[in-house]
């Protein structure tokens, strides 16, 4: 156990790391219950509410990461920009499980690099920590993907594998941009 404690730099990194490991399971471990909680919700009329419940998530963990102290009106804009992207993102996409994507992966995305960044600020050497943090989940996407050549009634589809790869770039260039903005522009 000792092992696991010198590889972390941190407890807050292996805490990171922990939550990674476990959207990441519940990410696979949904793959051949997705249909039928989508059809659950559907049925009951709650899968835009679900949908919109993610989103809300999404946005507040971006912000929450980009923005430690009281936002000035740049990082507000900056902000503001990003939960438009994100809204326009997802309102061209039609199918309500695609949009899916766009949450699981930004979520992955964002603690993946949070604990990237944790790692380096430690003194490990972490190579661009946001380029590394959307290979990473651009590779776990992929993985996602042919674990479903496996399962019946699941369909390898290339356009998923993109939709995880936008997710990264998105929430890692959103958290970068804001972190950007708060050493730019100090309050």
């Amino acid at each position: 156990m000792w092992v696991l404690f010198m590889f972390f730099s941190s407890i807050r990194e292996r805490r990171l790391w922990g939550w990674t490991t476990a959207v990441l399971i519940a990410i696979f471990s949904s793959l051949g219950l997705a249909q039928t909680a989508a059809g659950f919700l559907r049925a009951q009329g709650l899968i835009t509410a679900a949908f919109w419940l993610g989103l809300i998530l999404i946005g507040t963990a971006v912000l929450a990461l980009g923005i430690k102290a009281r936002p000035g009106g740049v990082e507000i804009g900056i902000g503001l920009s990003i939960i438009a992207v994100y809204l326009i993102a997802l309102l061209r996409m039609t199918i309500p499980e695609e949009r899916s994507h766009l949450i699981e992966y930004s979520v992955l995305a964002l603690l993946i690099h949070e604990a990237l960044i944790e790692r380096s600020q430690n003194g490990r050497f972490v190579p661009s920590p946001p380029l590394l943090a959307i290979l990473i989940t651009s590779l776990l996407g992929t993985l996602d993907e042919l674990i479903q050549l496996l399962l019946p009634n699941r369909i390898f589809d290339p356009r998923d594998i993109l939709f995880n790869i936008l997710a990264a770039i998105m929430a890692i260039s959103g958290r970068t941009l804001l972190t950007w903005a708060r050493k730019r522009w100090p309050r």
